[in-house]
C-alpha cells in the first residue's frame, strides 16, 4: 500500500491566527522563520517538565546548536526542580512560564518541545504552529485521530518543522534493519508484530484531595472535562485514564506500532480489530492492561499485509530474544533442567518488533538496545548487528532541520507520526466498541460506523472551553 497522499491546498482552511484568539489566547501573528547563520543557536522552550520533559532538558542541553531558552509547567515545584537541574548543568537560566499561551507570545522562541500529558499534545502543537514556532511533540501527537489530522494541516499550512517523538526512527540499528527489510533480507515480508510487555503494577484507588500547592490544575486539565483532583489523575497515572491518556498502547506501544508500519512500508490500515481487558487489578485504571490488536492492509495486486500488536502488563516470557540480548541484559544462569519461564534476569520487560518474511524473520529491540537480529531459513541461522542508541540523535535531527528549514530531512515528520498514532487510536476504538472497524485510508474515517467516527473525534469526552482544538487551523 502506498503512503497517504499529501494534503492539498483545498484542505487548508483560512482561519489564520483566529484559532488562538477564539481559544482565549492573545493572537500571535505568524512570523517568518528567523534566518540562522552557521553559529546561531535554536532557542527552544520545553513544555511539561515532570517526567519525559526532564529527558528533553537533558538532551537539548547536550545538542550543540540548541539553547534551552524557556521552561513551561503548571507545577511550581517541578519548575524549581528543573531550574536546579539547569544550575547543576552550568547552562544559562531560562525564562519560566506557567501558561503556554503567554510563552507563545515570546517572539524570541524558535521552537517548543512538548512533553505534557497526551490530551494537551495536539492543541499545544497547533497553537505553536499558528504562532510561528517549530515543534517537537512527544508521542502520541494526538489524543484522538481527528486531532492528528488538524495538526498535520497546521504544520503544512504554516510551513512549520514538526518532529514526532518516535525516536526509534533515529536509531542507526533500526534504520539499517528497515533498509534490509526493504532489500528483502528475509524475503517478502508479510507480517510485523509489535511487543509491549512491561511490568505495570496496580495504581490502586485514590481519594479526592486538595490540589497541591503551586499547581495550576485548571491549566493541567486544559481541554479535558473538569474533575476533582486525585493523584491517579495527575503525574504519570493519567496514562491509564481515557480522559487524558491512551493506555500503554499509546504510551509505549506507539513506538513499536511506528516501527512495524515503517518496516513494512505501510500507511493506514483497512481493517482493525482489538480485544483485551483490564485484568487482575481492582483500581482506578480504565484503559486495558492486556490488549491484542490486528491491523489488516490492502496492498496493490490484491494482496494483504498484517501488523499485530500485543500489550501485556505482568509476568510473561520474552520472545525472539527481545528483552535479553536485544535489550542488552545478561542471560540468567540456569540449571539444565530449569525451564525458560517467567521474567529473565536484568529486565522484566520485552519491548520490540518482529518481522516475518518468506525466508526468515528479523527482530529489533527498543530504541536503547541498538541491536537487531536476523534468523534465516529452516535452521534459523542467526545474524546480528549492534549500533548506538537514538535518543539524542532524534533531538539533534530536529534542531538541524529547524536551522536548515528542510522538513524533508526530519526522521519522524508529523505526517508519519499522525499515521502511527492513528493506528493506536483505531485499535483503542475497536476495543472500546467491541467490534472490527472498517476504515478508509483516503478519508481517514470509519466506513458506515458513526459510533467509531464519533469516538475517533473524542466525542465521548469533548473539549472544555477555551481549550478547544480548532476546526479551522
Amino acid at each position: 500500500m502506498s503512503e497517504p497522499k499529501a494534503l492539498n491546498r483545498r484542505n487548508f482552511l483560512t482561519a489564520g491566527t483566529a484559532g488562538l484568539t477564539a481559544l482565549g489566547a492573545t493572537a500571535v501573528a505568524t512570523r517568518p522563520s528567523r534566518a540562522m547563520g552557521a553559529n546561531d543557536r535554536v532557542r527552544v522552550a520545553i513544555c511539561g517538565l515532570h517526567g519525559r520533559g526532564k529527558d528533553h532538558l537533558e538532551n537539548y542541553s547536550q545538542v550543540p546548536r540548541a539553547e534551552v531558552a524557556a521552561l513551561c509547567d503548571i507545577d511550581e515545584t517541578v519548575l524549581r526542580e528543573r531550574l536546579a537541574d539547569i544550575e547543576k548543568m552550568g547552562i544559562p537560566k531560562p525564562a519560566t512560564y506557567t501558561d503556554i499561551r503567554k510563552l507563545l507570545e515570546d517572539k524570541s522562541i524558535d521552537a517548543i518541545s512538548i512533553a505534557t500529558p497526551n490530551h494537551w499534545h495536539a492543541l499545544m502543537a497547533i497553537w505553536a504552529c499558528q504562532a510561528g514556532k517549530d515543534v517537537y511533540v512527544e508521542k502520541p501527537c494526538s489524543h484522538n485521530l481527528w486531532e492528528g489530522k488538524q495538526l498535520v494541516k497546521a504544520a503544512q499550512r504554516y510551513n512549520r518543522v514538526v518532529q514526532h517523538g518516535t525516536q526509534i526512527r533515529s536509531s542507526t540499528a533500526v534504520r539499517e534493519a528497515v533498509q534490509k527489510l526493504r532489500n528483502e533480507v528475509v524475503g517478502e515480508t508479510y507480517m510485523a508484530r509489535g511487543l509491549c510487555y512491561k511490568w505495570r503494577d496496580t495504581i490502586g484507588r485514590a481519594a479526592v484531595q486538595p490540589i497541591p500547592a503551586g499547581v495550576d490544575y485548571d491549566l493541567w486539565i486544559g481541554p479535558a472535562p473538569e474533575n476533582a483532583f486525585t493523584k491517579n489523575r495527575f503525574h504519570y497515572n493519567w496514562h491509564w485514564n481515557w480522559l487524558y491518556g491512551n493506555g500503554d498502547l499509546g504510551n509505549q506501544g506507539v513506538h513499536q506500532i511506528d516501527v512495524a508500519r515503517w518496516g513494512m512500508g505501510l500507511g493506514f490500515p483497512n481493517r482493525i480489530s482489538a480485544m483485551g481487558g483490564h485484568f487482575m487489578f481492582d483500581d482506578d485504571q480504565n484503559t486495558p492492561n492486556d490488549l491484542n490488536c490486528s491491523f489488516e492492509f490492502d496492498v496493490p495486486g490484491g494482496q494483504r499485509r498484517m501488523i499485530t500488536f500485543e500489550v501485556r502488563h505482568w509476568i510473561t516470557n520474552h520472545e525472539a530474544e527481545i528483552g535479553t540480548k536485544l535489550m542488552g541484559t545478561p542471560e540468567p544462569k540456569r540449571s539444565e533442567n530449569q525451564a525458560r519461564l517467567g521474567p529473565m534476569a536484568g529486565s522484566h520487560n520485552t519491548v520490540g518488533n518482529i518481522f516475518y518474511g518468506s525466508k526468515g524473520y528479523l527482530a529489533t529491540g527498543d530504541e536503547d538496545a541498538g541491536t537487531y537480529v536476523v534468523w534465516m531459513g529452516r535452521d534459523q541461522e542467526q545474524q546480528s548487528s549492534v549500533h548506538g542508541g537514538s535518543e539524542r540523535a532524534h533531538f539533534s535531527n530536529f534542531i538541524d532541520c529547524v536551522a536548515s528549514r528542510t522538513r524533508s530531512d526530519l526522521n519522524a515528520p508529523i505526517e508519519e507520526g499522525h499515521i502511527s498514532a492513528g493506528l493506536m487510536h483505531l485499535a483503542n476504538a475497536s476495543y472500546r466498541l467491541r467490534r472490527t472497524i472498517h476504515f478508509d485510508p483516503d478519508t481517514q474515517e470509519a466506513i458506515g460506523d458513526d459510533e467509531a467516527n464519533h469516538l475517533l473525534r473524542d466525542g465521548d469526552r469533548g473539549y472544555r472551553q477555551p481549550f478547544v482544538v480548532p476546526k479551522q487551523v
